[in-house]
């Protein structure tokens, strides 16, 4: 790769990590309550626990992220929890500016988090690859 490749890929990966803090430490502590969280997780089915890993793992995978360290494990390991997310609000249409959210946005997130997998932490990383 070259140098313009590995700052592309740190300013994805670093700009994914940033979303992902957001969507647990910010959207899910203290917009929705991590009770709240819970409630919308069991209200479409799935167990409580649920999500408080979901919280965690957006937490430190965001972190790992922007840090640059393990990269590629935790792109990967968030790749899952963006999946998760698109299932949960396909039922609201594509765009994610609809009421209950759309699919777009959190698909996109899987994407890009395989886009990091693969390519792991490029430059302004803690971690060397």
């Amino acid at each position: 790769m070259n140098n313009n490749t590995y700052y592309g890929t740190a300013l994805l990966r670093i700009s994914l990590g940033i979303i992902f803090i957001a969507h647990s430490l910010y959207l899910k502590l203290i917009v929705f309550t991590l009770p709240g969280t819970v409630g919308f997780f069991e209200s479409i089915g799935l167990p409580a626990i649920l999500a408080y890993i979901t919280f965690a793992a957006e937490a430190i995978g965001g972190v790992a992220l922007v840090l640059g360290l393990y990269a590629r494990w935790a792109a990967l390991s968030l790749i899952p929890i963006a999946l998760g997310a698109t299932w949960a609000h396909s039922g609201a249409g594509w765009v994610f500016s609809n009421a209950g959210g759309g699919w777009e946005y959190p698909l996109f997130l899987a994407i890009a988090a395989a886009v990091v997998a693969l390519q792991g932490n490029g430059s302004l990383a803690l971690q060397r690859q």
